[in-house]
């Protein structure tokens, strides 16, 4: 039986994913992917939490600064990054809390045709697509909510273009084998909100606030998806709309508190080993053994 493909170190935000990566990296020579969907993207620093230079000298880091802030990364374009690190590594590690990266890494994607712009504009203006999608794909508009309209069009679009049913696709994939074999970890921390708020508060003395200002004057505006995430968010607000400084921190906090829940029961989908983050470069180390050999191997 051959080894798994990569080790993967997950969970939610501020639990220390990061710290168990570089020590596992820095013992078995690894390189180190980034499955967050923030640290993709130039000029966003300090907000996603993104390795410092010295971190980035102790272990090859893939996956940070490959976007500007008004570029597309979806799931797709993370597998494309992560297999080819794969492809060109002997040793890779998977860090992150983005669950449906990982989850596209180990499951694939299922196989869909690419947005058709005048398709969806069809459907998009429709008054009631839930009910046209309930036509010609009952089971999915099942699960949707009529107010879904981006996963109603999606399904409406696929039958249109391929005339198969969304659902018979996802039914069949769920089915499938997985794409890739791993070993993950899900790191967490009973502390974890106060982590977090700590965490806003050492990035706010970092010069969160200078970053959004720069990200702004770059002409990033608040419209994109990037700029929308989290603090970015708020700090814009704060920059552009005079909410107080200590206001904009506090629902940062709130927010990413939130976030992390969410984060928390995404990650119940991905089955990984549940552990203590102050106790899992240990077990980190024992599930590196098993995927990558031993360290001077």
């Amino acid at each position: 039986m051959s080894r798994p493909r990569a080790l993967v170190l997950a969970g939610p935000t501020s639990a220390g994913k990061s710290d168990t990566a570089l020590a596992i990296a820095e013992a078995y020579d690894a390189v180190i992917v980034s499955a967050d969907a923030m640290q993709v993207y130039r000029f966003m620093n300090i907000g996603t939490g993104k390795v410092s230079g010295n971190e980035l000298q102790r272990a090859v880091h893939l996956g940070i600064d490959v976007r500007d802030p008004d570029e597309r990364f979806d799931a797709a374009s993370f597998v494309e990054l992560a297999e080819r690190a794969l492809a060109e590594h002997p040793r890779v590690i998977l860090c992150g809390g983005t669950s449906l990266y990982l989850r596209a890494f180990v499951r694939g994607l299922v196989k869909t045709p690419p947005v058709d712009p005048l398709v969806r504009a069809g459907f998009e203006a429709l008054d009631n697509p839930h009910a046209a999608l309930a036509l010609v794909d009952a089971p999915l508009a099942q699960r949707l909510h009529p107010n879904d309209r981006i996963r109603v069009v999606r399904g409406l679009e696929v039958f249109e273009q391929t005339g198969q049913r969304l659902s018979d696709l996802q039914k069949a994939h769920a089915e499938s084998p997985d794409r890739n074999e791993v070993r993950g970890l899900w790191l967490d921390r009973d502390d974890l909100n106060e982590r977090i708020d700590a965490r806003i508060l050492r990035m706010i003395e970092l010069g969160y606030v200078a970053e959004v200002q720069g990200l702004l004057e770059r002409g990033y505006g608040r419209e994109l998806k990037a700029m929308q995430s989290l603090g970015y968010r708020y700090l814009c607000a704060h920059l552009l709309d005079q909410l107080p400084l200590d206001e904009a921190v506090q629902l940062t906090q709130q927010s990413t508190r939130q976030f992390a829940r969410k984060q928390r029961n995404w990650g119940r989908q991905l089955n990984f080993e549940p552990i203590d983050a102050a106790k899992a470069v240990g077990r980190a180390h024992q599930l590196a053994q098993e995927v990558f050999g031993d360290p001077g191997s």
